[in-house]
């Protein structure tokens, strides 16, 4: 018996390893180089030089990355908490299964299908002031990408845009595993439409909820292809209100060549996401619900 399951442990172990080696290889080795990276003064040219902690130090007392995270904090609470929610009506039509739902679901997932910087490059073309769609179809010129007011919402908008369809399919999955039974029952103790849904509806998607919390805010965090494009590759513009912390990185990587600051806000992002993370499963923790029995 045990030499049995010593060979099953050992078969396991063979068939894991080649993935082992690729997550040790693209994944655990590239967060060891970036934090020993953040350690250095580089520019890539010239010999790196070791200055301990001093890029952190810097960066605590730089305004420019607390704008970027500020501004990035802006974007995920103006895109997420919308996105989330436009997801789920989406996922409660689709869930009624009426004609052509098939066809919906379909055109709601394309935009997340489509590339980033494809779509911020069509959306910049449909926001041009004069002969963009939208001001066409307002009868206006207003340059929203170029107001330092309207900006970001714009691309916050954009993003829900693109992501809601994709959240839509997560909560369409969670409905159709909550029995029809509970909602009988709910239908004949007189619960109407909304409170069935706070009460039922709701509480049973908790653990999807989280899940595309949790989802949604790294990829909110990470975004950049999307503001890459709308700002015709100029991150920050206009006045900096577009400075996400992802193109905070790659500017100060690429242009300016300071991969030392730019390995530490890597670094400081990732512990961020480690924290909302944790954040997040401890709220979500008591709050979810598994067993429908």
């Amino acid at each position: 018996m045990k030499t049995l399951a010593r060979q099953e442990r050992r078969t396991a172990a063979i068939m894991l390893l080649p993935s082992l080696i690729g997550v040790g290889i693209f994944l655990i080795f590239p967060i060891f180089l970036v934090f020993g990276i953040s350690l250095t003064d580089w520019d890539l040219i010239s010999t790196p030089k070791f200055v301990a902690f001093d890029n952190y130090t810097q960066l605590i007392a730089n305004p420019e990355f607390w704008n970027s995270v500020g501004v990035t904090l802006v974007f995920s609470l103006l895109a997420i908490p919308l996105a989330i929610i436009l997801g789920l009506l989406i996922a409660l039509g689709l869930n009624r299964h009426l004609p052509g739902s098939r066809v919906l679901q379909i055109c709601y997932v394309v935009p997340w299908v489509a590339a980033p910087l494809t779509l911020g490059v069509v959306w910049k073309w449909m926001l041009e002031p004069r002969t963009g769609l939208v001001n066409s179809i307002l009868g206006s010129s207003h340059p929203w990408l170029a107001d330092s007011h309207t900006a970001l919402p714009v691309m916050a908008f954009i993003y829900i845009w693109q992501n809601m369809g994709y959240i839509s399919l997560f909560f369409l999955a969670g409905l159709q595993t909550i029995p029809t039974s509970l909602y009988e029952a709910a239908r004949l103790d007189g619960a109407g439409p909304v409170r069935t849904l706070l009460s039922i509806t709701v509480p049973l998607l908790r653990p999807t909820t989280f899940f595309i919390t949790v989802t949604s805010f790294i990829s909110s965090f990470q975004v950049f292809d999307l503001v890459y494009g709308l700002t015709d590759g100029n991150p920050g513009y206009p006045a900096d209100t577009t400075d996400v912390i992802a193109a905070h990185i790659y500017n100060a990587a690429f242009n300016s060549h300071q991969l030392g600051d730019a390995a530490a806000m890597a670094v400081l992002l990732t512990c961020a996401i480690v924290l909302i993370t944790l954040l997040q499963q401890r709220y979500f923790a008591k709050r979810m619900t598994y067993d429908l029995n």
